[in-house]
């Protein structure tokens, strides 16, 4: 396995995991975003008022999103361990 293997799949998992995050970290910043705007309007300063919203909207998100990345990291792994032979050079 040369330099460049070890690189080209270390690349690959860090896209991938951008990829699997982004949906759930994307929702908690714009649930938070809108909580603090609604918060500022109101000068209502209850921090338990960003927890629990994030929470639901994350939890539907990874409800919604879950088959696909599932599906995402079954994939990378299947193609992972097909790659194995020709990167240890027993092709």
């Amino acid at each position: 396995m040369s330099d460049a293997d070890v690189t080209d799949i270390a690349v690959k998992t860090m896209i991938l995991g951008a990829k699997v995050a982004a949906p759930v970290l994307l929702t908690a910043l714009l649930v938070g975003f809108l909580i603090s705007l609604f918060q500022a309007a109101t000068q209502i300063q209850e921090p338990t008022l960003s927890f629990v919203p994030k929470i639901i909207a994350v939890a539907i998100v990874l409800l919604v999103t879950g088959n696909w990345v599932l599906a995402e990291l079954v994939s990378f792994t299947n193609q992972l361990f097909e790659s194995l032979p020709r990167l240890l050079g027993r092709t």
